[in-house]
């Protein structure tokens, strides 16, 4: 059984964070890095912050809409640290 990831990655030159779910994010940071199209075009290069893997890929999706949804810088950093609690 293949996890499913939720990652987190920046872009130091829009000082901007990017919340995704990937089956490898170090692959997907590759496209996010490479690819002609797309958000993620303009922040280059990105780096990878923070995984967190999910049995589940609905899990791993959930966590990233909620997570998106809640458009809160200081979260994101809280969750990099470790300091966000997943059971809550």
């Amino acid at each position: 059984m293949s996890l499913h990831y939720l990652y987190i990655i920046y872009s130091a030159s829009l000082d901007e964070y990017y919340t995704g779910v990937s089956h490898d994010p170090e692959v997907r940071l590759g496209y996010h890095n490479s690819f002609p199209k797309g958000y993620t075009r303009r922040g280059r290069p990105w780096r990878l912050e923070f995984t967190k893997g999910f049995v589940t890929r609905e899990e791993a999706l959930k966590w990233e809409r909620w997570i998106k949804r809640q458009k809160d810088r200081k979260l994101i950093e809280k969750i990099i640290r470790g300091e966000f609690d997943w059971e809550k």
